[in-house]
Parts: structure tokens; sequence; C-alpha cells
């Protein structure tokens, strides 16, 4: 029976280094065309199957690993773009660790600190207002934000004004300005203050009178606020999440007021399945996640630049 060739094996035969035979096996882009071609030619010749541990170590002995710091475990719009990034990051050989911040700027640190002793790759991290952006730009082009805007590393965030807007433009043209808008707490920046500008500002515009509440980004808070905006005259209730949809939904079902129009964000399949009358605009939650791990990609095997981009409505 012959001899298993080893990975030390393939670089004899090809005449390189065995380094030069991991950077191959892993795809780097700096490897010489040719070069590829002659160890890929050898590789195929002989078979060569390397093993589960060689196909994921480079010339320095580690994996390619990304970290992602998310804000919440149980967040819809977090999970749809953390499935959009590991399918590319997956398909360019990266492994991926997970961690929660709970919108903690100290534990965002920690995992931080965490993520750069273990010599990972790059991070994409969920911002949040509080975010210490000076520790994430420690990073320098090795760091993706996502959901805000920062001049520091790349980012990714959401059309927030728009999304409201476009929402707004819906109702307006269905004959509906008899309206009122919950929100989150302008503390937040993203979701709470552009979304609730937004409103205000359109309000202003079309002559309609302001009338709004804003508390936490929970479904139980648009629970109790909808009783601090619902009028008899209240023809539709605009929402700054699905989240704070679906408690306004359920309150208004209470108040024998399904008569009210409920729209949200975030394009949520299963807030449309119980209860598809509300109209949800989706952010592109799925396609920004994937855009943040083809950024870092770019970034860190072709050395593009530190860019900032908006992820429109799909």
């Amino acid at each position: 029976m012959s001899k298993k060739l080893t990975i030390l094996d393939i670089a004899k035969l090809s005449g390189v280094g065995k380094s030069t035979v991991s950077r191959v096996l892993t795809k780097d882009p700096k490897v010489k065309p040719d070069t590829r071609q002659k160890v890929e030619a050898i590789i195929a010749e002989h078979g060569y199957v390397p093993s589960k541990s060689a196909q994921s170590m480079r010339s320095g002995g580690n994996p390619k690993v990304i970290g992602v710091i998310i804000s919440r475990l149980d967040s819809p719009s977090e999970n749809k773009a953390v499935s959009g990034m590991l399918s590319v990051l997956y398909a360019a050989g990266y492994d991926v660790v997970i961690m929660e911040s709970q919108f903690d700027p100290e534990k965002t640190n920690e995992h931080l600190t965490v993520l750069r002793k273990r010599n990972v790759d790059g991070v994409i991290v969920f911002g949040f207002t509080s975010l210490d952006v000076d520790e994430v730009s420690r990073w320098q082009s090795k760091a993706v934000v996502i959901a805000m805007d920062t001049d520091k590393v790349s980012s990714i965030n959401y059309d927030n004004q728009g999304l409201i807007r476009s929402v707004l433009s819906k109702l307006a043209t269905d004959g509906l300005t008899n309206l009122a808008f919950i929100g989150v707490d302008p503390t937040d920046k993203t979701t709470g203050l552009a979304r609730l500008t937004a409103y205000q500002e359109w309000c202003e515009e079309q002559g309609v009178a302001l009338c709004y509440q804003t508390g936490a980004l929970h479904h139980d808070s648009a629970y109790h606020l909808v009783d601090k905006v619902i009028s008899t005259q209240l023809q539709a209730l605009v929402c700054a999440s699905d989240t704070l949809a679906l408690g306004a939904v359920k309150r208004l079902q209470e108040l024998g007021r399904e008569d009210v129009v409920v729209t949200g964000i975030g394009g949520n399949e299963l807030l449309s399945f119980l209860f598809p009358k509300v109209y949800s605009i989706d952010p592109g939650y799925q396609q920004a996640g994937s855009k943040a791990a083809h950024l870092l990609i770019s970034q860190l095997e072709q050395g593009e630049s530190i860019q900032h981009l908006t992820q429109e409505a799909v």
C-alpha cells in the first residue's frame, strides 16, 4: 500500500516551500498564478487530500477566523444580518466566533480584547449609541461596524430616515394622514432619533399634527404606549420597528381598533404571517450583513480602503 502523501511531500514535488502549499490550499490571493497552477497540478496528479486541520491552517499555523459581536442574540434584524454574512465568510474559508454585547460598551471592549488575544483576522461589530468607537478603531482596516455610521472604520448603516419617509408616503397615498408614531427613546441615535426625526420633518412638511410617544425597543413598551396616542380619529400607527408593531397590534386588538392601520420596519416574516394587514418594509438586513462580510474580506485580502455604505430598503 502506497504511503499517504503529506503537505511536505507536495511541497517537495512542487519545488516550493510548505507554507506556499498551505497558502494554495487556503486560496490565498497573494500566491502567484504560475506557482498556484504548478502546486495544484501536483495535488491533482497524486490525488492529495488535505486533512481538515490542514485546510484551515495558514502559514502561521492559525485558522482564518472572524469575530462577530452582535447586540442581542434574540434580535430578528441582527440574526438576518448574521445569516447574510455567514454564507459569505464560510465560502471564503473563514470560521466565525459570535459574541453578544447586550448594548454594553464595556462588555464589547472585553470581547474585542479576547478576540485580539486570539489573533482573529478581523471583526464585525453591530453598533449602538454608546459603542466605544475608539476601541473598535484600533482594528483599523480589520473591522467593519454595522447599523451605525462612523468615520474611523468601515461602516454600513441603514437608511433610517428614508425608511420612515417611505412608510409615511405610502400611508398618504392611501389617504391616511391622521396618524401617530411610536418609536424608541431618541438617546438611541439610529432606530430612535433618526426615525423620530424623519417622522417629525415629514409632518412639518405636510402640515400634519405631531402625535408620538417613545420608549424601549420592546413590544411591551409599544403595547403600553398605544393608550397615549390612540384617538377616535386615528387612522394609522407608524412604528419604528417590527418589534414595536407587534406590541401595538396586540393592544389595538384589545381595544377593538383593528381599523387602525399599523406599519413597521423590519420585514419580519412572523409578523406578516400573524398579522397580514400590517405593512412592514425590509431595511435590507440580510443584504447589509453580506456587504459587511464582503467589505471586510476585501480589506483583509486585497487591502481595500475603508468605506462607508448606506443599505437601501429592499
